[in-house]
């Protein structure tokens, strides 16, 4: 680790060769501080009482606080734009109709009142009223009031003067679209407050973006990424393992806080925590770091049952324990042993050959026996009877297949893993010897194994599926160096795992334009000829036969071709080419009626001098 240090302090980590960047950042995420879970108390006070919450609902309490602020303000702007179009309206009509010099002749104060009020009455309607279809006075929003004959009086003789009817309708059709907004608002007020907030963000968010990214993460266990920084030794004879036997037999590497799984000849299995130096019995036959709820991991065994003479066979798996409990696994008689044992990490079976002692009355003295024949059951089980002679030797004849099956992966689109747990969409069943293959943005390639250890980067994956020897990739790309689209299809030819192979050129131009595993997928197309917009189609398998990894591919065109995407079968918007019988020995051509070089032109299907080629 390099501390550079200056305004800003970098931590530079260089990993050793082998050593997988992926399980070195789930390491760091795991045994420091680059994720903490922060829970705070937060106490907030709610309808005059305390509340403790999390961070999400106080922040969906605010929101919604927000969100009820809006709607009152909303609900005032409505009543005042209510407020102004009434008065507005009344205002027009006391003035164009000359209701003002009606009330020259009125001698009391009320009487100028009651004139005004039924003066406005002939060319209005209100809510309480049941007008005909065809009225045409205008239409208010309110009953008239004393407060609005009153306003009206003290409009003055200069406004009425200069009072221009047309100014006024423009001023009333404006304020009914504001009501009408604000009257939309109030109806979709959920869109309005998150235009509000957008607004906040694009007003005052300048020079202030977020510079975390989000992301989601896996719980991870420290057991499941701690680095093998200590290598496991066993003394057998003694019944020692440990971390500090270096002059004994090494065993493997494993890390300080591994659980180690320990079988003895006695027929005793117990798992303790790796240390230094640890008795754990004499007569060591496994040693092995032993991983909670290994499901896959079984056993093979054989042993003596000193009691009756017999041999039994059985196969189980360890998946949980008492650390430091002695574990009987065949018989508890005196002089009981274990006669043959194997660790399979994957569920594989084995054909051995079983010899009896000389002595014995058996007149079959040595026989084959199939471990798939037997079922896997727990570690307390009998087991199966094998002979009930005496055993000589028993030795592995044949190595089995998995009998537990291929394993289920799933790959998980949110946190960029895989996994078993069913998380993501399925790809398939990977028995021992399968990879995957990944599709990059970028127009590479790798082929990696099956550690559900490993992280992707959601944002350079183009695709994700199991790997097979017949899987063939379709690639449309421009080249740089051409100024041509093409198109490549190839098998997978390397062999070397989590190794990235690019298979587009060098030039800084060059790009990938689409890439897809299907057999012959039909893709869609944009192109200009002669500046006119044009849309093509074409399928990849019937355009050319499969080829290196490393070749160029077919011309598909000289210019970039834009907007390349597959579609559906049976999606196609292009006519289909006319029925027409192909002259003897024609050229190949491509989409424009050029002549393709032999080079160019090793499509399985091709276009003929002469094919119409319609476009929308």
């Amino acid at each position: 680790m390099i501390d550079k240090v200056a305004a800003n302090i970098d931590i530079e980590i260089e990993l050793q060769p082998g050593v997988s960047p992926d399980v070195t950042i789930d390491a760091l995420f795991a045994f420091t501080d680059c994720e903490v879970s922060i829970s705070p108390n937060c106490c907030v006070i709610i309808d005059n009482k305390p509340l403790f919450t999390d961070v999400n609902e106080l922040l969906r309490i605010s929101t919604e606080n927000t969100k009820e602020l809006l709607r009152m303000e909303l609900e005032i702007l409505q009543h005042d734009l209510e407020e102004k179009l009434h008065f507005a309206s009344l205002e027009k009509i006391f003035i164009e109709k000359r209701i003002y010099r009606d009330i020259e002749e009125c001698e009391t104060w009320e009487a100028v009142l009651t004139t005004i009020d039924t003066g406005l009455r002939k060319y209005v309607v209100t809510p309480d009223m049941k007008p005909a279809a065809n009225d045409q006075r205008i239409r208010l929003l309110r009953e008239i009031v004393e407060d609005d004959i009153l306003r009206l009086t003290e409009i003055r003789i200069k406004r009425i003067s200069k009072f221009n009817s047309f100014k006024a309708d423009e001023e009333i059709n404006k304020l009914n679209a504001e009501l009408e907004q604000t009257r939309h608002h109030l109806e979709h007020l959920t869109e309005y407050a998150v235009a509000y907030f957008e607004n906040l963000l694009a007003k005052h968010g300048k020079g202030r973006e977020r510079r975390t990214e989000i992301a989601a993460f896996d719980t991870i266990q420290a057991s499941a990424v701690v680095a093998n920084n200590a290598k496991l030794y066993v003394n057998r004879l003694e019944g020692f393992i440990g971390m500090g036997l270096k002059k004994d037999e090494f065993v493997q590497d494993c890390s300080d806080i591994d659980d180690i799984i320990v079988f003895r000849r006695d027929g005793v299995m117990k798992v303790v925590r790796v240390g230094e130096k640890i008795f754990v019995g004499k007569d060591i036959i496994h040693v092995a770091v032993w991983k909670k709820n290994d499901e896959r991991t079984t056993y093979n065994l054989a042993y003596l049952d000193a009691k009756t003479g017999r041999s039994f066979v059985k196969r189980f798996n360890i998946t949980a324990i008492t650390r430091d409990k002695d574990y009987q696994l065949g018989s508890d008689a005196k002089s009981s042993k274990i006669l043959y044992f194997t660790a399979n990490p994957n569920g594989e079976s084995e054909v051995v050959q079983v010899t009896l002692t000389p002595a014995s009355t058996a007149k079959i003295k040595i026989f084959d026996y199939d471990f798939a024949e037997l079922a896997i059951k727990g570690r307390d089980s009998l087991g199966n009877v094998l002979t009930k002679y005496p055993v000589k030797q028993i030795r592995q004849k044949e190595v089995g297949k998995s009998t537990i099956g291929a394993q289920k992966l799933w790959f998980d689109d949110i946190t960029g893993r895989l996994n078993t747990l069913e998380r993501g969409a399925l790809l398939g069943e990977f028995d021992t010897g399968d990879n995957l293959l990944i599709l990059y943005t970028d127009g590479s390639y790798e082929v990696t194994d099956m550690d559900v250890q490993q992280r992707f980067e959601m944002k350079e994956i183009l695709h994700l599926c199991k790997h097979t020897p017949d899987l063939i990739v379709n690639a449309v790309h421009y080249d740089g160096h051409k100024g041509w689209t093409m198109v490549k299809r190839f098998r997978i030819e390397t062999n070397k795992l989590r190794e990235r192979y690019s298979y587009l050129t060098d030039h800084p131009k060059s790009k990938l334009l689409f890439a897809s595993v299907k057999e012959n997928p039909r893709i869609s197309y944009t192109l200009k000829i002669k500046g006119k917009p044009m849309t093509g189609e074409v399928l990849l398998g019937d355009f050319m036969e499969p080829k290196g990894w490393k070749a160029l591919g077919n011309r598909l065109s000289d210019q970039l071709l834009g907007a390349v995407k597959e579609i559906a079968p049976g999606a196609s918007k292009l006519s289909p080419p006319p029925k027409e019988e192909p002259a003897a020995a024609p050229q190949q051509v491509n989409l424009f009626g050029e002549v393709d070089t032999p080079e160019e032109s090793g499509a399985k299907k091709t276009f003929k001098a002469g094919d119409t080629i319609e476009f929308d």
